[in-house]
């Protein structure tokens, strides 16, 4: 019991579907020798019951057949089976035919009228269950039903049937058939619709590692921008220091160091996904960085307060407007405002050198995005404002007519959410 368990385990979902609608179909052709074929040689003689009994198994591997094919057309795996289609309709017409004609004009004893018209009624349902299989066009389905039991509604008229008969047999056929036919339709959709939502979902889950990724790159590039930056600074410092044979060469390098182990850890941090931005330490560590790097920093205003994943967000445009200072422009001062008012914080970072940072970043008003030095679009303005996005803020950055640069975050902040 446990390998039949395994192997239905082993399938997907689709897989599963897929096989329960074609195992289904192929059962169709069972049920309909089954539940009367069988029972033919208690109705009529068996020579005529062997001949209508070898005419539904001839109807049922024809369905059998076109249900097959029909599905592997439904899942793309073959051309549409139009030729097994055809085929299918003219072996039902014909069957049927010839179920009306034995009962019309077949031998005369009990039990051949009901026969030939079991046979008659489900070739007919079931032929027009699995043809619709073959078709998409709703048009075309209702076409088949409605054609097989107008047609045959003829044939049976003229082979001497009542009026009343015809018009009941005919009326079966159409609702019996479209019954089967629209179980057929419904069979494909429903296996159709469930590959799809697997599609979905596997799309989802490449889009989330896409996304998840992109997020890991933008951490990346916040946590290094800066630290490398400061890393050359200081490595091209202490060039000049050892060439002039001066000591602070020394000390230089040394800060070089503490920095890079800094950001190895740092690194660590994001690659393990602890790592959360603290605005205090920002704020402290910019005005450091900047002054270390010949860029006279003010820092004003307190992070005291303010929510958690406000002070992440603004943490990380402090940190990515110190990066652009030090990599773009040719600043020599900066000041950094940490601003709380009534429902809103306010981070206002400008410096001077705007040529040089409005020529790189290339930024333009509330849309602005910074950019490579190469002149393409960048990621650290454009990171920011995905940042800002998920705590409802909003991200303005540009030059000014008193020719500074300024970037000014503004995130709502519910006045209950501020320690007093």
């Amino acid at each position: 019991m446990g390998g039949p368990g395994r192997w239905w385990r082993s399938k997907s979902t689709p897989a599963k579907v897929e096989w329960y609608t074609r195992w289904t179909f192929h059962f169709f052709a069972v049920m309909e020798v089954a539940a009367l074929g069988l029972q033919l040689f208690g109705q009529v003689e068996p020579r005529l019951a062997g001949m209508l009994l070898l005419m539904m198994c001839l109807h049922a591997t024809a369905c059998a057949m076109t249900a097959s094919v029909a599905l592997d057309w439904t899942r793309g795996l073959r051309e549409q089976p139009v030729r097994m289609v055809w085929t299918l309709g003219v072996i039902t017409a014909v069957i049927a035919v010839a179920a009306v004609t034995v009962a019309e004009h077949g031998p005369d004893a009990d039990g051949v009228d009901g026969a030939a018209g079991g046979v008659y009624g489900v070739v007919l349902l079931f032929g027009t269950g699995v043809m619709s299989l073959g078709v998409r066009s709703r048009r075309r389905v209702f076409a088949i039903v409605a054609g097989f039991a107008a047609g045959l509604g003829l044939v049976s008229f003229a082979l001497g049937m009542t009026a009343l008969t015809v018009f009941a047999t005919s009326l079966m056929v159409l609702l019996g058939g479209g019954l089967l036919a629209f179980t057929s339709i419904f069979s494909v959709w429903l296996l159709n619709a469930v590959f799809e939502l697997d599609e979905a979902r596997e799309t989802r889950a490449r889009l989330a590692v896409a996304e998840e990724r992109l997020r890991f790159g933008r951490d990346l590039h916040d946590v290094m921008g800066r630290n490398l930056a400061v890393i050359a600074l200081k490595s091209e410092l202490s060039v000049q220091l050892a060439r002039r044979g001066r000591p602070e060469a020394v000390e230089q390098m040394i800060e070089v160091q503490r920095i890079a182990q800094e950001s190895q850890r740092e690194v660590r941090d994001v690659v393990r996904g602890y790592r959360d931005a603290d605005l205090g330490v920002e704020l402290a560590g910019a005005q450091g960085v900047l002054t270390a790097a010949g860029i006279s920093c003010e820092v004003t205003g307190e992070a005291v307060g303010l929510p958690g994943e406000v002070q992440s967000a603004l943490a990380w445009v402090v940190r990515e407007a110190t990066t652009n200072v030090l990599r773009h422009g040719d600043a020599g001062r900066c000041s950094v405002g940490l601003q709380v008012t009534e429902g809103h914080v306010v981070l206002t970072v400008e410096n001077d050198g705007v040529a040089g940072v409005a020529g790189v970043a290339g930024v333009t008003g509330v849309a602005g995005v910074a950019a490579s030095p190469g002149g393409g679009g960048g990621s650290g303005l454009a990171g920011l404002r995905e940042r800002l996005a998920a705590v409802d803020g909003t991200l303005v950055a540009g030059p000014t007519d008193t020719g500074v640069f300024r970037l000014v975050a503004e995130v709502p902040l519910a006045s209950a959410e501020v320690a007093s």
